[in-house]
Formats: C-alpha cells, structure tokens, sequence
C-alpha cells in the first residue's frame, strides 16, 4: 500500500481523486494550500506526491524541496490543466517528475502508482499493469523500463518472437504516463501499396479509393506512444519518409501539400539481431540509430524459468474470470512446465494454458495438461491431419497455414519459411481469413 499526498485547492476533484486512490487500496492525505502539505510533512513521509501548480498560497514547486527529504523515496507528480504547461514545468523540473493532465483518468492512475510502487508492482502481481514476473532478469527490466520511460527516447525492443515485446512497449508508455494513446501496428502486415497510408495519413483523391482524408498512425499516436512491430519488415525505400519524420516531428499526408506537427515516442520491435539487421541490410543504418536510441533486449521464457507458475496461473486467472470457472493449476504439472523449453515463449505458455483449459473436464475442478507439452509436429514438417476426400485446395491450404502458425507460437517468420512463402503473403493469407470470419 502506498501512502500519497494529494495537494490541490480544488475540493471537489481533491475529493473524487481521494476516493480513488482508496479503492485501488493505497492511502491518500488531502492538503489544499502550501502551508497545510507543509504541516503534513513535517509528521509524516510519502511514497508519493501528487502537486498542483497554483495554490491559493503559494506554488506547488515550493514543495519539491520538502518532499525530497527523508529517509525514503518520494515519487513526485505535478498536475497540469494543460499539455503546453506540462512541456513547460518539464523544461524547469527535468524529466524525472511525472505529469498528469486534468481530466485524469483511471488508467494514468493506475500507471503513476506503477511507476511509484515498490518496483512498480501494482494489483495482482502485475508491474506496470501489464507485466508479470519476480525473476532476476525481470527485476532487471522493470528497472530499465523505469529508466527509460522518462527520457522520451525511442526504444527498439529485441528478442525471441512470443517473448512480450508489445507488453513492454505498453509498460514503457504507462509507465511515463503520457496523455496520448498508446497505438500499435504491424509494419509487416501492411502492403507496399498502403504503409505509407498507413502511416502519415493521405488526403482525398490522392490514390484509388481514397475516399475521404484520413490521419495515420503517428497522428493517432501524437502525444503518446507509437509501437512499431517487426520494423525491419518495413521495405527499404520507404524508410526515408519515416527518418525524415523521426528527425524533424512532422508528417506529411499522402498526396498532402501541407506538413503536420506531431509528438510521440516511437518504440520499435524485431525478433532480429543486430548483426542479421546488419547484414542482411533489414534497416537503414540512418533508421536504426533513430529507432535504437535505447535498445533493449527481452530475455526468453528458458531464461525466467521461475516466472512460468506466475504467468501459468495468471493467465488461468483471465480465463476463469472470462468463463465465470474456478478451475486450478494442478501443482503436480509445475515440474513439466517449468522443464519444457518454450520455443514459442510467453505467447506458447499462454496458448498451452488456454488449450488445457478448453480441454479440462467441466466436472473437475483442475485444468490438464497432455502427457507431452512439445508440438507433435517437427521443426522440418509440419503436415496437415484429419482431411477429408473433397476438400478443397483452398480449405487444405489455409488448415495448412492457421496449424503451422500456432504450433510454431505465432512465430510468423518462421511460418512463413517453412511454408516456402514471404512473410508478406502469408500476412494477406491471414489477413483474408479473418475476413471471412467477419
């Protein structure tokens, strides 16, 4: 439980934030003017600080000073009314002091307390409110991600496909409590014909079908975070417009005469070495150095072997909450999980714990795992079982396809060169088949 110092003159809102704070479990001291926080200071200590900036005597910035004092950490957070005065008390305060914009919502609460908590561990286990782990190398990164979240530097996340590379990148943004929004997309799941759309945007009329303006994703993400998965997949000779946009902060539309501010961190992702991105030249030497301004690299599942009941048990929570179930982890199926080499990571542990879920019998109250956690399938061929006479080409082909995918953990990538296909084309395969769902 935190112990928090809220100081605003607004009673009304100081009130409705207060009550809050209690519900997410922590303690919350009301102080509406300078000389009342000051008197609260002097018999108490906080873990966090929350400031406004005017106050009837005085500047919430006299009271910096005073929180810093004592044996324990105060995490400090000013409140704002507007964005261009948070650019502001950024400039006078340095990039170590979190920011809240008025009307603040639940999630950027939730997000400061993260951020202020013991290792930013808030509810259920979850650090940053969306990653789950106590091992050494995850006490490693949620230090990092600490860091990092500040600083408004882009990041490139590395690692395994399945390892958690957009939790991360989500855990970087609540983490510095933006007030954009944290917007995500797949650059190898947009075609050469419309990334660019995709992207910056176009105006009406610029192509066939463009039918009405439409802004792109850094304009979406302006203010907040923009993650970029598998970025190397992105083709070359497009980069340079995403360097021009890394370098000056503004976005041209497509067929636009006309260029657009915008502000958002950008976080990359790859399953890519550094030296593959080198040589096999994925990434304009330009391009990465703008994207990896911070990299960092998620450790694999194998690595945090401890973490697997924690996250085996966390993700058997979200079903049974899901499924209105009380089913358990057997502890007797630890040892097999924690013994298996996750080729698929995070995401292969995930999709084992939902299969033994559907699995289980709905009269026990256990889930069940197979004798044999590793895939029936080879790494050299994957084949398709329980085809009928008369089924079509095409009805083979996408079994084909959706198996391979998931038993190789949504591991695209290699998917799609086991099949003997480009990424690309196995993206418009997939992206075909949830169509047709639809």
């Amino acid at each position: 439980m935190l112990n928090i110092l809220l100081v605003d003159d607004d009673h009304a809102f100081s009130e409705a934030f207060s009550e809050m704070i209690e519900m997410l479990g922590h303690h919350a001291t009301l102080a509406h003017s300078v000389a009342e926080a000051k008197q609260a200071l002097a018999v108490e200590q906080f873990d966090l600080g929350l400031l406004d900036l005017m106050l009837p005597d005085g500047s919430g910035l006299e009271l910096l000073d005073e929180m810093s004092k004592g044996q324990r950490a105060t995490h400090l957070a000013i409140i704002t009314g507007h964005p261009v005065v948070k650019a502001q008390v950024r400039t006078l305060c340095g990039p170590h002091i979190s920011y809240l914009t008025k009307p603040i919502s639940l999630d950027q609460i939730k997000s400061l307390l993260a951020k202020a908590g013991d290792k930013g561990q808030v509810d259920d286990g979850l650090h940053f409110d969306c990653l789950v782990g106590e091992s050494e190398v995850m006490k490693k990164l949620y230090k990092t991600i600490a860091r990092v979240a500040d600083s408004g530097a882009n990041v490139m996340l590395l690692g395994e496909s399945g390892v958690g590379k957009e939790l991360v990148a989500r855990a970087i943004h609540n983490c510095a409590t933006p007030t954009g929004a944290f917007v995500a997309a797949n650059c190898g799941a947009f075609s050469r014909e419309l990334i660019g759309s995709e992207l910056f945007g176009h105006e009406k009329g610029s192509f066939t079908g463009a039918i009405a303006r439409k802004g792109g994703l850094f304009e979406r993400a302006d203010q907040g975070t923009l993650f970029l998965d598998e970025v190397t997949e992105m083709p070359l000779d497009l980069q340079p417009t995403l360097l021009r946009t890394l370098e000056t902060g503004m976005v041209l539309r497509v067929g636009g005469t006309k260029e657009l501010p915008v502000q958002c961190r950008v976080i990359s992702a790859t399953n890519r070495s550094p030296q593959e991105i080198a040589e096999k030249n994925c990434l304009r030497e330009d391009i990465y150095y703008r994207l990896a301004v911070f990299p960092i690299t998620i450790p694999p599942l194998r690595d945090r072997r401890g973490d697997i009941p924690l996250l085996a048990r966390h993700f058997l929570k979200e079903l049974n909450e899901r499924g209105g179930t009380t089913l358990e982890l057997p502890e007797r199926d630890m040892a097999k999980l924690q013994g298996y080499d996750w080729p698929g990571n995070v995401r292969e542990l995930r999709h084992t714990i939902h299969r033994a879920y559907i699995m289980s019998d709905p009269e026990s109250n256990e889930i069940e795992f197979p004798d044999q956690l590793a895939s029936p399938f080879s790494s050299e061929e994957i084949a398709p079982t329980g085809l009928r006479v008369g089924t079509t080409i095409e009805d083979t082909e996408r079994q084909l396809i959706l198996m391979t995918v998931e038993e190789l953990g949504g591991d695209k990538r290699k998917a799609a060169e086991m099949l003997g296909v480009s990424l690309k084309t196995l993206y418009n395969r997939l992206n075909q088949y949830e169509r047709v769902k639809e």
